[in-house]
């Protein structure tokens, strides 16, 4: 399976302004800049995305192991917060700070935080970075 995304570009860094389109249309030419990704312009930007796909991928992830368990959440939320920090002459995302909230009903809080960690690693998208990746999982009542 592949999927598939594309950014377009016009200008130079900080004036220039650009957009970036999903495959699948959800995303149609969104705007993004120099200003969106390091000041707080109207737009959208790279880090923005990896959180996104980062935290859709791990809450779909972690339904996924808790129901192999045997244990079917009501709801798992995740927030993902990604860093981006000087490195050198450019930028690197360094971590990934992934806060999770599920209620899962009948599971005991050591089972949902092995699941919970064992998702960390082996959600696609942690896969693929290279960055630190946290996690603070909680059961709610």
């Amino acid at each position: 399976m592949k999927r598939s995304a594309s950014a377009a570009w016009s200008g130079g860094l900080r004036e220039g302004s650009g957009t970036v389109s999903t495959g699948t249309g959800v995303l149609h030419d969104a705007a993004y800049g120099f200003r969106s990704r390091f000041e707080d312009s109207p737009g959208t930007n790279p880090e923005e995305l990896l959180g996104a796909a980062h935290a859709g991928c791990y809450t779909m992830a972690l339904a996924a192991g808790l129901e192999q368990a045997g244990f079917t959440a009501y709801r798992v939320e995740t927030k993902a917060e990604v860093t981006l920090e000087k490195d050198g002459d450019g930028f690197a995302i360094t971590t990934v700070d992934l806060t999770t909230r599920a209620r899962v009903p009948r599971i005991d809080p050591g089972t949902f935080d092995k699941i919970a960690q064992a998702t960390k690693e082996g959600c696609p998208v942690s896969k693929v970075l290279k960055a630190h990746i946290t996690l603070d999982a909680r059961l709610e009542e």
